[in-house]
């Protein structure tokens, strides 16, 4: 742990002299950012750590940062937490009078491979690695042991947590527990009686009991505008070059080769390759047993899909034999092998007349959309000027149209998600804007009217109405056919003898899904105790369940003390992390922190 403490020690310095270039104009008598106890954070380890955090975050996003946005990233927080909580270490450390001895670091540094020559540690590779990032050796000597002696004061307080054992049992005992249950289904056609029609009371309770289900959202009645590429495609020329320049470009999208489905079978040498192969033709054996022979299973030979020129020697034959035959055997990289040939995926070739509707319009489309963006810049023009929508169809060419906006609106404008977000958002004194499309078009919009949820009439939703009550009409009445009938089986026990079709469940998890039921099915049967029989209630159908067993984590199961243990492990390093939390709050409490704005500030400007 020690020396890959060091050897990350002496990276992370690497990167930190690396990262200072370019920070190095910071003058005056400024000298620390801040303190910890008796430990100084200097201005230049803090610019250090600054620009090697900004210039990781720009390797990731490809993209360079303003201060401004490494501000609102957090960034140079994280840095300064960083350095705090090392300061505090150091603090703690000196407190306590931990160190390492010399002879222990010069052994470290002269083990460490970025130093090492023909003949083991070379004293010129030291220096001049350290030449190369500006960095002394005395300094160097005192990161690194400061980087070790860390390590060990971390190592000392989180070494030896454990969560108990059985903290890890009882989750596996809930999360892995089995079942053991009959059951049976009964539906609409199960009905000891057929259902009346209902009454108009009963459709008028129904429909003011479930308003929520008859209430129309609110609504935004938005006008909008909308340009799209596909609304200038028609429009736009293609030249043929370009399509034909096009189509070569993609040329494996459009003339793929045939592949095949492909097991090779290696053996050892020639010769029992070749007396394999013999028992195979004068049928004495299978595939099938010349792969359990080598101590193998089929899916260790499976080479998936490969094209003739993958297969070496072997690909001519493979690719001229039919499926299911075996040829060989052919030397290939691992040695005389047999393959079998299990499917053929044919090639497809596209000719240029075949592609050239879709090349072009795959071309027109790109055009569209670069010359929507002109029309956008003109159309937010014409907006700050105080055009109205009605005046951007004529000057814009763009279309005017209307929707009753609510979230799940099924116009195709509402399928954009940019246009959802500024429907949402958009306020009655809103000016219309200019939005971006995903697909490369425009869209501006007007809220006109905001409509209240409302209530349907009866008359207008009489069908669904209707079918709603005849639904839950039939679930109460499954429900009450079923508890006479759980009366019945308490005392059958069987049943079969009563007319149901028993399904029979077993090392049931709660984890599993049982088909044709929801989430509440399994949620009440590990509820249910050992012989308990209840009714299940779901919105089309009941179910009698009678739990037989109650059965504990099958320890037989190897996923299930894989289970145990990444539980235990993530308990540990969970539980570590928190009491490494708690010390590190702790020591920094103790020491006392001290932060020098002005000096922050005057780092912080010479980023800017």
């Amino acid at each position: 742990m020690t020396s890959k403490t060091f050897m990350w020690g002496l990276m992370g310095l690497l990167i930190l002299g690396l990262g200072g270039f370019g920070v190095s104009n910071l003058s005056g008598n400024i000298r620390n950012v801040g303190s910890v106890g008796d430990i100084d954070i200097s201005v230049d380890d803090y610019a250090r750590a600054l620009q090697e955090d900004i210039r990781a975050v720009e390797a990731q996003t490809g993209e360079s940062l303003t201060f401004d946005q490494v501000e609102a990233f957090g960034i140079d927080g994280n840095v300064l937490g960083r350095l705090i909580g090392q300061a505090a270490l150091d603090n703690e450390a000196k407190k306590i009078g931990l160190s390492i001895g010399d002879e222990n670091l010069s052994r470290q540094i002269v083990e460490l491979d970025v130093f090492q020559g023909p003949n083991g540690f070379d004293r010129e590779a030291y220096k001049f690695q350290l030449d190369r990032i500006g960095m002394t050796e005395t300094k160097f000597e005192e990161q690194l042991r400061a980087d070790s002696v860390r390590g060990m004061l971390q190592s000392a307080v989180v070494s030896g947590v454990s969560m108990p054992q059985i903290y890890a049992k009882s989750l596996v005992d809930y999360a892995a527990e089995r079942r053991n249950f009959t059951w049976a289904r009964l539906n609409a056609s199960d009905l000891a009686t057929e259902l009346p029609e209902p009454s108009e009371q009963e459709l008028i309770a129904y429909h003011q009991e479930n308003a929520a289900d008859f209430t129309t959202p609110e609504l935004k009645r938005i006008a909008y505008v909308w340009l799209s590429p596909d609304d200038l495609v028609a429009d736009i020329p293609v030249e043929e070059d370009r399509i034909r320049a096009l189509y070569d470009s993609r040329g494996e999208d459009f003339n793929t080769p045939e592949r095949r489905l492909v097991e090779r079978l290696v053996f050892p040498d020639q010769d029992s390759a070749e007396t394999a192969k013999v028992a195979y033709e004068r049928d004495e054996t299978d595939f099938e047993t010349l792969v359990s022979e080598r101590g193998l299973e089929l899916q260790d030979v499976d080479m998936g899909d490969v094209a003739q020129d993958e297969l070496g020697a072997a690909g001519g034959a493979v690719f001229n034999a039919d499926v299911n035959d075996v040829v060989g055997p052919f030397e290939t990289s691992l040695g005389p092998a047999l393959f079998r040939i299990n499917g053929v995926l044919p090639g497809h070739s596209v000719s240029l007349d075949e592609a050239r509707a879709e090349l072009q319009g795959e071309l027109a489309s790109d055009a569209a959309r670069r010359k929507i963006e002109t029309v956008a810049e003109t159309v937010d023009d014409l907006l700050a000027g105080g055009a109205t929508l009605e005046e951007l169809q004529g000057e814009a060419g763009m279309t005017l149209n209307s929707i009753d906006w609510y979230a799940d609106a099924p116009d195709p404008i509402a399928a954009y998600s940019a246009f959802q977000d500024a429907a949402a958002a958009v306020q009655a004194d809103d000016y219309p804007a200019v939005i971006h499309l995903e697909d490369g078009g425009i869209v501006a919009l007007r809220l006109e009217q905001e409509i209240p949820a409302e209530l349907q009439d009866l008359d207008a939703v009489r069908g669904a109405v209707i079918d709603g009550w005849k639904a839950q009409a039939t679930s109460k009445a499954l429900a009450a056919q079923a508890q006479e009938l759980v009366a019945q089986l308490a005392v059958s026990g069987d049943m079969a003898a009563l007319g149901l079709t028993a399904q029979v469940e077993t090392d049931i998890t709660r984890d599993q899904f049982i088909p044709d039921t929801d989430e509440t099915f399994l949620k009440t049967v590990f509820e249910m105790k050992p012989g308990d029989v209840t009714v299940i209630t779901t919105s089309d159908s009941v179910a009698i369940v009678r739990l037989d067993d109650v059965l504990g984590p099958d320890t037989a199961n190897a996923e299930v003390e894989s289970f145990r243990a990444a539980l235990l492990q993530r308990a540990n390093s969970g539980m570590s992390q928190d009491i490494y939390a708690a010390y590190a709050r702790s020591i920094q409490s103790q020491a006392g922190i001290q932060l020098d704005q002005a000096a922050l500030n005057a780092v912080h400007a010479n980023f800017r």
